[in-house]
């Protein structure tokens, strides 16, 4: 069977709790062999350094953008402490979901802004020292985001992954250079979203890995409109089984077989995110399985 990563999965998010367990090995079963789980603040560390122990994935520490009105300098503290305590877990395979959101206006100005960006350098500070990738949260903040990272790259350069990203050619480009990866998730299989499957079509194959971003970012075929929701109909909830599906539609995009897809971001994530390579050394290593569960 193909296999799949997950490169964005958030799995202790509070939709998937009744069904947790059956989200995972649906997963599995499709073909989803991991799943990199990112934290978003300090509340949520352990969480999903236990799910990623349980269901034999990945995570992530760092403290969203969307976060940080309410963090203060003590959640730095707690972040550099952790990620010094479980410097030894294979399973820590990066500093994130960090980074800069510019969706809502009221964000990108003023102190909203100033905290923003102050969180984001210090947490790549963080990752400099610590020696780990990042993940980065990019909505409408490319270039911003960017900005920082040439400031602060450290001697041997950044790696990690652009997650959900939306920006231009040129700005994909320039993440490129830097050593990132391009998440993309749902949003390509909605066909007016042209930019976005015009980058997936035409970025290099080398420069791509897949996400779901669940329980957010739903595929078309779960997408409900605004009108249906008015109508009752509740919006789809996104897990990483998926992702099979996903790639499929960016396949389909590239003109290259699902097979050829699956080795790619594999390699793509290992390169990434350099810690999974010892949970998956090898595409032969990255076969789905159920491990021991409580």
């Amino acid at each position: 069977m193909t296999s799949w990563i997950d490169t964005h999965c958030h799995l202790d998010a509070s939709e998937l709790a009744p069904d947790r367990l059956a989200v995972r090995q649906r997963a599995w079963t499709a073909g989803v062999a991991h799943c990199v789980i990112p934290a978003v603040e300090p509340a949520n560390f352990a969480a999903v350094t236990a799910l990623a122990h349980h269901f034999g994935d990945s995570y992530a520490l760092g403290i969203h953008p969307l976060c940080v009105e309410r963090a203060d300098e003590t959640h730095l503290t707690v972040l550099d402490a952790a990620l010094a305590a479980q410097a030894a877990d294979p399973r820590l395979v990066a500093v994130g979901e960090i980074g800069l959101d510019f969706f809502v206006p009221a964000l990108k100005q003023g102190l909203p802004l100033q905290r923003q960006e102050h969180f984001y350098r210090e947490q790549l500070k963080l990752a400099r020292a610590h020696g780990l990738p990042v993940i980065l949260h990019v909505r409408r903040s490319a270039d911003r985001l960017l900005k920082f990272l040439r400031a602060l790259a450290p001697a041997g350069g950044w790696l990690g992954i652009a997650h959900a990203f939306n920006g231009s050619e040129q700005q994909a480009q320039a993440f490129i250079e830097l050593g990132f990866k391009l998440g993309f998730g749902g949003a390509v299989t909605f066909v007016p979203a042209r930019q976005l499957r015009h980058l997936v079509s035409t970025l290099p194959l080398q420069a791509l890995v897949l996400e779901t971003d669940a329980p957010d970012i739903p595929p078309w075929w779960l997408y409900k409109t605004a009108s249906e929701r008015q109508q009752g109909q509740a919006q789809g909830r996104n897990e990483p089984a998926e992702l099979v599906r996903i790639a499929a539609a960016v396949a389909r995009l590239r003109g290259i077989s699902t097979d050829e897809l699956a080795r790619a971001c594999l390699e793509n994530a290992l390169a990434a995110l350099p810690r999974l390579r010892r949970l998956l050394p090898s595409p032969d290593a990255a076969e789905p399985s159920t491990p021991g569960l409580l």
